[in-house]
């Protein structure tokens, strides 16, 4: 990383948000103390020229992250879907950076497919539009295939935006690396980490054969999932930087006037985004990583339409047995339980007192029931479990950073369509479904099988690794140990049992 140049890319993002007016209006959303806002204004300010002069027809905040490049305008995306933290006003300001941004010339994205796909585009699509939608890094061009007459989306990457992406996240591990030597505290949160995580994810999202792969995995597991469609990819019209799917009908999840004029039910709207997200999330242990409103539509039977699959989440098994076990203890009130899972998972060092612990997750959880959900502060809340964090020495995971993030993408995107939400109500079913099929007498079993399907599978090696062993053990030792030999022949013939039950079992299975 190239430090100075970075200091000055920081120098330069703080000088644009305060030449676009958008530092005043961040303060004042995020309700930050007197202190902070004189400080901040003073320091930028006076390096305000030197900021970025954006669109003027912007409002400020949009302004200031669109003339700051991709990377930026992923998290403005994020912010866009929490109204309960940065204000009604600026959420709503920062819907535009959805779908909204501006589009590159047509003429660019026709050349591009025809060099991707060896092509020519008049010859495979009857029509080919200007672009739909224009987000940070690709745009979407309505198009129709000639020989079938089927209408088609058309994703395309922006010009050389491998390159801008790479700049920016070249200047957020230089911020990373700075935070923590500056203040060392910050490291059990591991910024670079969190960083590195961020630009493995982004950088997925470049490759658009990797999310005609993801959308085609999700499309198979959520076929038999009501009220939920994935549009089928076409795979002889995809590439590195083109990728073409099914064209899909509806009204725009950040469309809420029209959402209200179509009388669908939005409150159940909202449950179902909700509750089809902790499904695939622990049913699947794949799911929708960038949920936000301008990737969902809601078509006139009120079927939930995903697109934009750029940013999937995975979660392995383990995670999703400790996730859901957290979830059900906190809709069981039964905070010692979730306490005592955060200790054995290793979220929390054991040096810790789990009772201290459970007491200050009560203190999170309690208020949460019983009340309607626009009486909860997130931003409050969120402060809280920071300072609870801090308290007990846990360290930022980052298997379930994507996980995280998400989760609040899609509560706010749930808030919108259901004001009056209760995440604890709407999660309940279906924790208690996996719980019940992953963590009881059954899911033993299948573990066990699986288990045992392993061992079966490296059988014929066990003979070798006896022999190694034995070998080892007529090597004069150091400190005659009399056990050793007994123990290598007792693995010998464990491994041997075990190896012949999996067989049996895997037959009947």
């Amino acid at each position: 990383m190239r430090g100075p140049i970075n200091i000055w890319r920081l120098v330069r993002t703080g000088a644009t948000f305060a030449r676009t007016g958008a530092l005043g209006e961040m303060l004042d959303a995020m309700r930050a103390p007197p202190l902070m806002r004189v400080t901040a204004r003073t320091v930028s300010w006076t390096f305000a020229w030197l900021g970025k002069r954006g669109d003027p027809a912007l409002p400020p905040v949009t302004r200031a992250i669109t003339a700051l490049g991709p990377a930026y305008v992923k998290f403005g995306q994020i912010l866009s879907t929490r109204p309960d933290v940065v204000g009604p006003e600026m959420a709503e300001q920062l819907t535009y950076l959805q779908d909204k941004l501006d589009p590159f010339p047509t003429s660019v994205a026709r050349a591009t497919v025809e060099r991707e796909l060896g092509i020519r585009i008049d010859e495979v699509f009857s029509e080919f539009s200007d672009p739909i939608a224009a987000a940070s890094i690709a745009q979407v061009h309505k198009a129709t295939i000639r020989a079938t007459g089927q209408q088609v989306a058309v994703k395309v990457l922006r010009p050389r935006i491998e390159r801008a992406f790479r700049t920016d996240l070249d200047a957020f591990h230089f911020s990373a690396a700075v935070i923590e030597f500056l203040l060392p505290q910050t490291r059990r949160l591991r910024p670079q980490d969190v960083i590195q995580h961020f630009e493995n994810v982004v950088m997925g999202e470049l490759d658009l054969r990797l999310e005609a792969s993801s959308a085609s995995e999700f499309a198979e597991n959520t076929q038999n999932d009501e009220g939920f469609v994935v549009p089928r990819i076409n795979w002889n019209l995809s590439s590195r930087r083109v990728m073409t799917m099914d064209w899909a009908e509806g009204i725009p999840a950040n469309d809420l006037a029209s959402l209200r004029a179509s009388g669908l039910d939005m409150p159940a709207l909202g449950n179902r985004v909700l509750h089809l997200f902790l499904s695939h999330a622990l049913r699947d242990g794949l799911f929708h990583g960038d949920m936000h409103q301008g990737n969902l539509k809601f078509d006139a039977m009120g079927n939930i339409v995903a697109i934009d699959f750029g940013i999937m989440g995975r979660i392995d098994e383990y995670t999703r047995r400790v996730y859901a076990e957290i979830l059900y203890g906190f809709i069981k009130r039964d905070y010692m339980r979730v306490a005592k899972v955060h200790f054995e998972a290793g979220y929390v060092p054991a040096d810790k007192d789990v009772e201290d612990f459970a007491r200050a997750l009560r203190a999170v959880g309690e208020p949460i029931f019983g009340m309607d959900a626009t009486h909860i502060s997130m931003g409050r809340l969120l402060s809280y479990l920071f300072e609870v964090t801090e308290r007990f020495g846990m360290q930022t995971r980052t298997e379930l950073i994507h996980l995280q993030r998400t989760m609040v993408i899609v509560e706010g995107v749930a808030r919108s369509l259901n004001p009056s939400i209760n995440i604890w109500q709407v999660a309940q079913p279906v924790v208690e479904d996996y719980i019940a099929g992953s963590i009881g007498p059954k899911a033993m079993l299948a573990d066990l099988a699986k288990t045992l399907r392993v061992l079966a599978r490296f059988a014929p090696r066990l003979p070798d690794i006896a022999e190694d062993l034995l070998i080892k053990q007529a090597e004069p030792p150091r400190e005659l140990d009399r056990a050793r030999p007994l123990r290598a022949m007792g693995y010998f013939a464990l491994g041997g049992a075990l190896a012949l039950i999996a067989v049996t079992i895997a037959e009947l299975l």
